[in-house]
């Protein structure tokens, strides 16, 4: 895949863990999204939230890290929502797959914070 390198940040931002994705996620990206997602979920926030605003690509591997936080966000009582705006390769990986009703996904991270 030939597009930006990826990179994965985690900022808190008024009271909540935003993990942010930028450039190309795949199985290579996945295992620090993972650790990224894990230590959000720790860390006592009420609500993690995923900016995807700057992520052009992501593969299974990504998803399946996304599936996994659900559960673990879920199970922690931590709020999960993913913010967009989506490229459309990101739009696509989740209605293709039929994931995107699993998540609460918003146009901006403005409303996710306050969703």
């Amino acid at each position: 895949m030939i597009g930006d390198e990826a990179v994965i940040s985690m900022t808190v931002h008024e009271g909540a863990s935003v993990v942010r994705l930028r450039g190309d996620l795949g199985e290579e990206s996945a295992p620090d999204l993972t650790q990224a997602l894990a230590a959000a979920a720790a860390q006592g926030a009420s609500r993690t939230v995923v900016d995807l605003s700057e992520a052009e690509f992501a593969d299974s591997s990504v998803l399946h890290a996304l599936l996994d936080a659900r559960s673990a966000h879920g199970a922690a009582g931590v709020a999960l929502v993913l913010a967009g705006p989506l490229q459309v390769a990101i739009r696509r990986l989740f209605e293709v797959t039929g994931t995107a009703a699993a998540f609460r996904i918003t146009d901006s991270l403005e409303t996710a914070l306050t969703c």
